[in-house]
């Protein structure tokens, strides 16, 4: 079967009667089953996807299919998904069924998108390699022993193996494109409030964000555009109108593009990822853009404000999580405080005791003003320099991690390194404005490296046409 770029290569076959909907369902059955070891899927839906396929073929006889018909994908396991298990990689949340179904998922689902499976992920999405979830890490396709990235690192791989076409997960702080750069796939985190997250288990509620992981620009921008939009569910959605993400225009206009200088000099940069995006700074002046060097105020205090926030975010979200509201019973505990206890440290992994014990600290009485107040009033300076800094540029371009995938276990020991690793991606998470990574290139060793574009906050369209032209001149 032909190995598809991307979903309008498999619709223009679905739609000639080259290929049907079973067919394909069968072949990325047949991925998962001969990728099991990446350990990318908590669960595959093989007779539920091949009856929907059935469905949809007839469907497409009739000429009466939805935009995705064809489409499979893979949903993160932090998505609900009515009368399916879902458990955010967590040992508390083992064996629990949802009841409805995540607006994001539906409005996919009602486009006759198929859902292949619930993909591997870090615990309640907490981490950046996808070693902290509680059903084992996730490999890298690439081979060697190498993280995918995380938190959705087995969304990425998902995609990478070719088990599914697209997959869609969660960003709080780089975790759709941190993997996706690692993975060599294009990872698009929206604007805060264009997805709902009605239905998406929370981690940090003001900096989570609903995106699609994809081999091309244009399947995320399909995907974003089916997404997108005001939630009755959801009171941060936004009611701005969504645009045609999908009609990628090529552009002869020529914009304006942010480097992050400061970049260039981080001692942390690999060399080939400097080099990488050193030459796409010529590869733009070359197609005639005004590129120029800039630096992106409070940058310095972008990792401390997120952790502090998200942590703090964190424990209050996950405070229901207690053996009583939901999730796993300690089975040893004798009283209510024991219930609470034992089940919280029997079910949550070490890296969601650390945030939500960074969180409970930075929220205590006693040092609320030093941390949280202070980190929110550090939120809002960044929000206000990114207002400013898009009213010089169109778009600003930066790495999207500071190395490649490194090997499963190498920081697992250091807690502070693991989160350094994020140093590119939290920015435009605190900003609320919208990024994609796409694929770049590779380092010594055939690992994918990816570079990011971010633009002012719901110019997704005008982002996600420079991004499709950029990919473009990268790769020729």
């Amino acid at each position: 079967m032909s190995n598809y770029r991307s979903y309008s290569e498999v619709r223009s076959e679905i739609l000639k009667g080259q290929v049907s909907v079973y067919d394909l369902v069968s072949n990325h059955l047949a991925q998962a089953e001969a990728h099991k070891d990446l350990n990318a899927f908590l669960e595959i839906f093989p007779d539920e996807a091949l009856e929907r396929a059935k469905q949809i073929d007839l469907k497409i006889k009739e000429n009466k299919q939805g935009k995705l018909a064809g489409m499979i994908l893979g949903i993160k396991d932090v998505f609900c998904y009515k009368d399916h298990k879902v458990s955010a990689g967590s040992k508390i949340l083992e064996g629990f069924e949802s009841q409805f179904t995540a607006t994001a998922i539906q409005r996919l689902l009602d486009e006759d998108a198929i859902i292949i499976g619930r993909q591997n992920c870090d615990e309640f999405a907490m981490g950046s390699s996808n070693e902290n979830s509680a059903y084992g890490p996730v490999h890298n396709a690439i081979g060697e022993n190498r993280v995918p990235g995380g938190s959705s690192g087995g969304s990425a791989v998902g995609v990478q193996a070719g088990i599914c076409m697209a997959s869609i997960a969660s960003d709080t702080g780089g975790s759709i494109r941190q993997p996706a750069a690692f993975c060599g796939l294009v990872g698009l985190k929206p604007t805060y409030s264009r997805v709902s997250r009605s239905g998406l288990i929370a981690y940090g509620s003001s900096f989570d964000c609903v995106g699609p992981i994809t081999r091309s620009v244009e399947d995320a921008a399909l995907l974003l555009e089916i997404m997108a939009g005001e939630d009755n569910l959801d009171s941060t959605s936004s009611s701005k109108p969504v645009e045609k993400y999908s009609d990628l225009q090529a552009k002869d206009k020529k914009y304006k593009i942010g480097f992050l200088g400061t970049a260039l000099d981080s001692e942390g940069l690999q060399s080939e990822i400097r080099n990488v995006y050193q030459n796409s700074y010529s590869i733009l002046e070359k197609a005639g853009h005004e590129v120029s060097a800039i630096d992106i105020p409070y940058l310095e205090y972008v990792l401390a404000t997120y952790y502090i926030l998200t942590t703090s975010e964190s424990g209050s979200n996950l405070s229901r999580f207690d053996g009583i509201h939901y999730g796993h019973r300690s089975k040893l505990s004798k009283n209510l405080e024991e219930v609470y206890k034992f089940s919280r440290a029997e079910g949550f992994g070490p890296e969601v005791q650390r945030r939500i014990m960074l969180g409970t600290f930075a929220l205590s009485a006693d040092y609320h003003d030093a941390y949280f107040t202070k980190a929110q009033q550090v939120r809002r300076l960044i929000q206000n320099s990114a207002i400013e800094l898009f009213k010089n540029v169109d778009f600003l371009v930066m790495p999207t991690t500071p190395t490649t995938a490194f090997k499963i276990g190498e920081k697992s020991s250091d807690p502070l390194a693991m989160y350094l690793a994020d140093i590119f991606t939290v920015w435009a998470n605190l900003a609320g404005v919208p990024a994609i990574s796409i694929p770049a290139g590779f380092d010594q060793d055939g690992l994918p490296i990816g570079l990011q574009v971010h633009a002012n906050f719901f110019e997704e369209k005008s982002m996600l046409e420079f991004a499709n032209d950029w990919s473009k001149l990268i790769q020729s």
